[in-house]
């Protein structure tokens, strides 16, 4: 199924390829034949799953987006007081290619614009063997994870048409920000805007800072927190140069823009973002790249003020209906298919926030559910912030799974998920308590997947498997003995410490049972036609232990404990071959209780 967050940007990236303002960067010649149809959007997270659409695999020139990571190098070579004597922290306010020097020191204003980068480049020493630009090129290949290289014939046209940027280190030569020849600076500063990416590279790149330098696919740890807490307070107050204002208000994450037409941004903790296409806006930046930005900032609340916390993923636990049944006794024909379908409900259990990064967590670990999975539980009683993003995924989620011919489900007593979520064009059970949800699924699987009357609105005396055992005449003769009996919904059948009264088989309707602990009344199980209850109070001095409820209109047979007592002194076999018969039943059912006794435990108090 594919997942709604793949259906936004195929959408997003079907509308805006209808943007045609722009043109592709002229200023380099190798770069000015870009095809301007060429556009890819990328979204990577921090545990390394990429979104893609577009052209993500179509390479360019990294250009002005290799800044951050070459000034993060220097600071990891360096330490931030030794990078900040040449290079300022402050935004310029000025075009990406601006000679804006500082007075008297000569110290450019930030390592984002083209004086800074050149300056920061020249700080990259070689070592271990390996040249400065080596290190430089070795590192972004680090944060893309795979190796990158240098397209030959642009460097050579920045080469030879880099005339501004030759005064801009010729200049910073005169101040002793570059201490040595600046040419080398200079080439490597060439070379490193030369590397060749594609979208996906950018994304993953951003995903390692957003990842605090460590790469999400390779596991590597890239470069220092230290380092990224600089690179990306700087990214966010100078990254896209004279628009850096209006970029921070409308889209709100750290960014870097180039002209080769890639831009990259970042969401801490969360995620890294990535738009390829080649033409600009006046400020030096992709139309589309900004475009799109602005709109998933706002579409997917991206902005640092709305999605602050850290993207982990809020699926607690998943496991299907087998792991972790109902308390509902069902017959052996109905058990069966359970035993055999019960795989095709899976229960992911949610907690903390369910803002962007979580979200998109949970759809895609639903998104990615095999096929044969029809009905999707989610369990989010334990949710605590829930973004507009998040309700939009979960209602694009019920109608992909609906499309599919699949269901979703929901366990929340009340809020604004159940309200966003129940309604629309498809029906979304809503369910207070697990216990009750996994009735349902139960119920609809074994509709589903049984015969027809698989489950069998009422049951006769001779059919109950608790009288299985027996030969014909000697449930009819049990039969005589029994007294029917009616009851209302909501009306109490067997009150906790009752003494024995005898054994009810229910021939119609259901009972539900349950006890009371610390003030809080817990439902243990729901037992439908076919089933006993009453003979579990015959073993125990304080006599009944659970409360017994009609769940609706409900047609019992007693066996009384009067009746029973005359069996034993008129026709002890028979009374003998009863209570084997029972105890039998009795121990089926103790077993599947022990089996369902940790999942129930664990749920009881948030289904009070």
């Amino acid at each position: 199924m594919q997942s709604p967050i793949e259906s936004y940007l195929r959408r997003l990236h079907a509308e805006l390829s209808e943007l045609r303002t722009g043109r592709p960067y002229q200023g380099i010649p190798a770069m000015a034949g870009a095809d301007p149809e060429d556009f890819a959007i990328c979204l990577a997270t921090v545990d390394g799953y990429v979104y893609e659409v577009g052209d993500a695999d179509t390479e360019f020139s990294i250009q002005s987006v290799s800044k951050p990571f070459t000034y993060g190098l220097a600071l990891e070579d360096l330490g931030p007081e030794a990078v900040d004597e040449k290079i300022d922290v402050e935004p310029s306010g000025d075009a990406f290619n601006e000679i804006s020097l500082a007075a008297g020191s000569g110290r450019p204003a930030n390592a984002m614009i083209n004086a800074g980068a050149i300056a920061a480049t020249s700080l990259i020493k070689g070592s271990g063997g390996r040249k400065g630009f080596d290190r430089i090129l070795s590192l972004y290949s680090d944060f893309a994870g795979r190796p990158l290289a240098v397209r030959e014939s642009i460097y050579r046209s920045e080469l030879r048409t880099g005339h501004r940027n030759r005064a801009l280190a010729y200049l910073l030569r005169s101040f002793d920000v570059i201490e040595r020849d600046p040419e080398q600076g200079l080439r490597n500063y060439f070379r490193q805007c030369s590397v060749m990416v594609n979208a996906r590279d950018l994304a993953l790149m951003a995903a390692t800072l957003a990842n605090g330098g460590t790469h999400p696919v390779t596991g590597k740890e890239v470069m220092g927190i230290d380092s990224i807490q600089r690179v990306l307070s700087v990214m966010m107050t100078c990254g896209m140069y004279d628009d850096a204002g209006s970029w921070t208000s409308a889209v709100g994450m750290p960014a870097k823009s180039g002209v080769g037409g890639g831009l990259l941004a970042v969401l801490p903790g969360q995620l890294g973002l990535a738009v390829y296409s080649p033409p600009l806006n006046d400020h030096g930046s992709s139309v589309r790249g900004v475009a799109a930005s602005e709109r998933m900032a706002a579409d997917m609340e991206l902005h640092f003020v709305r999605a602050a916390r850290m993207g982990k993923s809020v699926i607690r636990e998943r496991y299907d209906l087998t792991e972790a049944p109902s308390g509902v006794r069902h017959n052996d024909e109905a058990t069966a298919v359970l035993a055999e379908h019960g795989h095709r409900a899976q229960i992911l259990e949610l907690n903390g926030d369910l803002l962007f990064a979580g979200a998109e967590s949970m759809v895609r670990a639903v998104s990615a559910l095999p096929d044969e999975v029809e009905l999707v539980i989610l369990d989010v009683r334990r949710v605590d912030e829930v973004g507009d993003v998040a309700l939009t995924m979960l209602c694009e989620l019920r109608d992909e799974l609906a499309a599919a011919r699949r269901r979703l489900v929901l366990i929340e007593a009340e809020g604004s998920i159940a309200d966003a979520v129940a309604t629309g064009r498809n029906d979304v059970p809503v369910f207070g308590t697990r216990n009750d949800a996994v009735e349902w699924a139960e119920e609809w699987l074994i509709a589903v997947h049984g015969a027809r009357g698989l489950v069998p609105d009422v049951v006769q005396i001779p059919d109950f498997p608790a009288v299985g055992p027996l030969e014909p005449g000697q449930v009819a003769a049990l039969e005589e003995l029994m007294e029917e009996r009616r009851y209302d919904d909501g009306q109490v059948i067997r009150r906790v410490g009752q003494k024995f009264g005898g054994i009810y088989f229910i021939l119609s309707g259901k009972v539900a049972t349950t006890s009371t602990q610390h003030g809080h009344r817990f439902r243990h199980a729901t037992l439908g036609a076919g089933m006993t209850f009453g003979e579990i109070a015959l073993g125990g001095d304080r006599g009944q232990s659970l409360r017994v409820t009609a769940d609706g209109r409900v047609q019992l047979k007693v066996l009384s404990a009067e009746a029973i007592e005359r069996l034993e002194q008129d026709t002890p076999e028979l009374a003998l071959s009863f209570w084997k018969a029972v105890a039998r039943d009795a121990y089926t059912r103790v077993e599947q209780n022990f089996r369902e006794a940790a999942v129930r435990e664990r749920d009881q108090t948030l289904d009070e």
